[in-house]
């Protein structure tokens, strides 16, 4: 990680070509260092961050007033930073028998300022939660005792988890997890805070901005969505087809208990809904033996999506992975032991990442866990089922080879969409493919549950959500369209992202036919398409024209009086379509 120097060097840099984001820092403590590392950490992310920083402790004021300057730079994230020290300050001026009241009336404040940030602007709110500070007034008895400051104060962490998870589009950035990474020595230093309000040191500030950019960065779609493994000495101890079965170094005892711990963690993330991949330099029969037969592995071959086992070059197999997959690069992670092999890797496979792993495998996950490889701003049901869709779209991808004529090999999946507008169930998935959606992506909007509530209910909008099932297995929700009511006679495709998954299977096709169907049974004579490019979204641009849509003036237009309905191979199962 960049220390704080350069970090500051960063913001000499050219921003002009990278997304600019609007972000509002509100703090009750000094934060104009922290703008600054947000700031030049944003520039490593790939993004510019327009930065409107408060007075210094001016929360209330610029939130709780609607003519504010908060409101009138119209941000699109709000930064909420109230400091464990300014809390205490307000504990040690109650009474007594008020002590017990301080997280209660803390939350109350929470609360009046995501409501009113609400009211006034669309924003999300990325809230700091709360360092610990014992002020040992009653040593250990405090975790027994409500009214001391240290059960307020884990409390309040503990209620504003609750209140995140109720509330969509307000995140928590986990600061407390920094200082006990790090030692609340180092992250914070009294000298320096009594004479300038600083809470956070600057040795500690590039963490802070890091944690806070990787959840603007997964606000706006940038997550890490695949694991790529390495096995000997990476997924356990010892090389497989020189040790043997019997040899490698697993379970609970000694070294074999951190790659046991390892596998753990990475199970966990498969189960979160994070697709495993094997890239291993070995016989494939020999790699597969120890997930098929020991007993001490906590991952199986049901684990992994795709297990690519052989002699050739890694860089090579993992664009072999990548194109069953069919997501970018930049959102997989290759782990592997061997130096040689990560910068052969790096060096060949822009965008991926390959951390740089410890020499010690006892240290692998102290490291690991210190990247926040894997952060995101939502979770569904369907994520858990994610290894299973992409085994099956391995199975499709070998079968498809067999079928000389593409129309044959469609019409031979049996495949199955249901067609809904959004509601209460499909929501959480709806925001979530908008978040994580990229490639395919028409104007890259991205879109929190509560605002898929609003639209729901939208006279203005028409909203689809597709689904589609083969029979080789159901891949879940896969596509979203918002329809924009422009005026009497034009509906805008206000929205259009698909998963890749589903690519080449004539999906394209089917939302066509069926949105004009729709705008035709509403009176509507065009659709309106826009293609709004990104550096991720290139493979869409000629999208409205390969559908037959003609160009004018900056957009796509579709006349559905003339329209012919395109070839699909996708039987529609429509519920209460709009």
């Amino acid at each position: 990680m960049k220390t704080f120097t350069q970090l500051v060097k960063n913001l000499k840099n050219d921003f002009s070509k990278l997304k600019s984001i609007r972000v509002a820092v509100l703090g009750d403590s000094a934060t104009q260092f922290l703008s600054q590392a947000l700031r030049g950490t944003g520039y490593d992310y790939g993004l510019d961050l327009n930065i409107w920083e408060a007075d210094f402790n001016q929360i209330e004021r610029q939130v709780f007033d609607p003519t504010s300057e908060l409101y009138e730079f119209n941000p699109e994230i709000v930064v909420i930073f109230h400091s464990s020290h300014k809390l205490l300050g307000r504990y040690n001026k109650l009474k007594p028998e008020a002590y017990s009241t301080l997280a209660d009336s803390q939350m109350e404040l929470i609360d009046g300022i995501n409501s009113s940030i609400g009211l006034n602007c669309s924003a999300k709110i990325i809230c700091f939660n709360y360092t610990e500070i014992d002020d040992t007034v009653f040593g250990n008895y405090s975790g027994k005792f409500e009214s001391s400051f240290i059960f307020q104060l884990r409390k309040l962490n503990y209620q504003l988890m609750q209140y995140a998870s109720g509330h969509a589009g307000f995140y928590i950035c986990d600061l407390s997890s920094i200082q006990n990474l790090h030692g609340r020595k180092t992250f914070f230093q009294p000298s320096i805070y009594i004479n300038s309000e600083m809470v956070v040191s600057i040795e500690i500030m590039p963490d802070v901005a890091s944690r806070t950019l990787d959840l603007i960065s997964a606000m706006n779609g940038r997550v890490n969505k695949c694991l790529i493994l390495d096995l000997d000495n990476t997924t356990w101890g010892g090389v497989i087809g020189d040790d043997g079965l019997e040899n490698i170094q697993i379970g609970s005892l000694g070294i074999g208990k951190a790659f046991t711990e390892f596998q753990y963690w990475a199970k966990k993330l498969k189960n979160r809904g994070i697709i495993l991949a094997v890239c291993s330099k070995n016989t494939e029969s020999v790699a597969k033996e120890p997930f098929e037969k020991h007993p001490d592995m906590v991952l199986r071959l049901d684990d992994i999506a795709v297990f690519v086992a052989n002699w050739n070059n890694k860089a090579d197999n993992i664009r072999l992975i990548q194109s069953i997959l069919n997501i970018g690069f930049d959102s997989m992670v290759f782990l592997d032991d061997n130096p040689f092999e990560r910068n052969i890797v790096r060096e060949n496979i822009p965008g991926i990442i390959v951390p740089e792993l410890p020499e010690d495998p006892a240290e692998y996950l102290e490291y690991l866990y210190s990247l926040n490889l894997f952060e995101t701003v939502s979770y569904s049901n369907e994520d858990a089922e994610r290894t299973k869709q992409y085994q099956v779209e391995a199975k499709r991808s070998i079968m498809q080879k067999s079928f000389v004529n593409e129309d044959d090999f469609l019409k031979s999946l049996d495949m199955v969409s249901v067609i809904e507008p959004f509601n209460k169930f499909n929501t959480p998935r709806v925001a979530q493919l908008s978040q994580r959606s990229n490639q395919f992506n028409l104007r890259t909007m991205r879109y929190t549950e509560s605002d898929i509530e609003t639209i729901s209910t939208s006279e203005k909008h028409l909203s689809f959500s597709f689904t589609l099932e083969d029979k080789f297995g159901d891949n879940g929700l896969i596509c979203v369209i918002i329809l924009e009511k422009e005026d009497s006679e034009t509906l805008f495709i206000d929205t259009w992202f698909m998963s890749c998954r589903v690519l080449k299977r004539g999906m394209e096709n089917f939302v066509t036919n069926t949105i004009v169907q729709s705008g035709t049974r509403h009176g509507f004579k065009r659709l309106k398409g826009e293609f709004i490019p990104t550096a991720k979204n290139g493979m869409v641009e000629d999208h409205y024209k390969n559908l037959g849509f003609t160009f004018d003036n900056g957009f796509w237009f579709l006349d559905l009086k003339s329209y012919e309905e395109r070839t699909a191979f996708i039987t529609a199962k429509p519920v209460n379509l709009q």
